[in-house]
């Protein structure tokens, strides 16, 4: 919530709740095309990650998208997908660039 109202105090966005509206082919097609891999998007910080020896496994890219796409635990939040650009991750290095991405207008 904390990243969303830095983001977005006067801006459009089209939110996505991928708890309750599961992510797409073609929108995880869309963000691998932008973000350049699969990895990119994952995150290994999730609990099922570690749960399910992920952590022990050396994954491939048809790997990383058929978890993405099986549980949204595994996407890295938020992502911001704007002006054909991506920001993946609650990092302050990427919140702040998607910031200046959308502050720049």
């Amino acid at each position: 919530m904390r990243i969303l109202k830095e983001l977005r105090p006067d801006k459009d966005f089209v939110l996505q709740d991928i708890k309750e509206q599961e992510l797409t082919v073609q929108q995880l097609e869309l963000m691998h095309n932008l973000a350049g891999s699969y990895e990119a998007l994952f995150s290994r910080r999730a609990k099922l990650y570690k749960e399910m020896g992920l952590k022990e496994m050396t994954l491939t890219e048809e790997d990383y998208k058929y978890y993405l796409l099986k549980h949204y635990t595994f996407l890295q939040r938020p992502v911001v997908i704007f002006n054909e650009k991506i920001f993946i991750g609650n990092s302050k290095k990427s919140v702040s660039a998607a910031k200046q991405a959308i502050n720049n207008l």
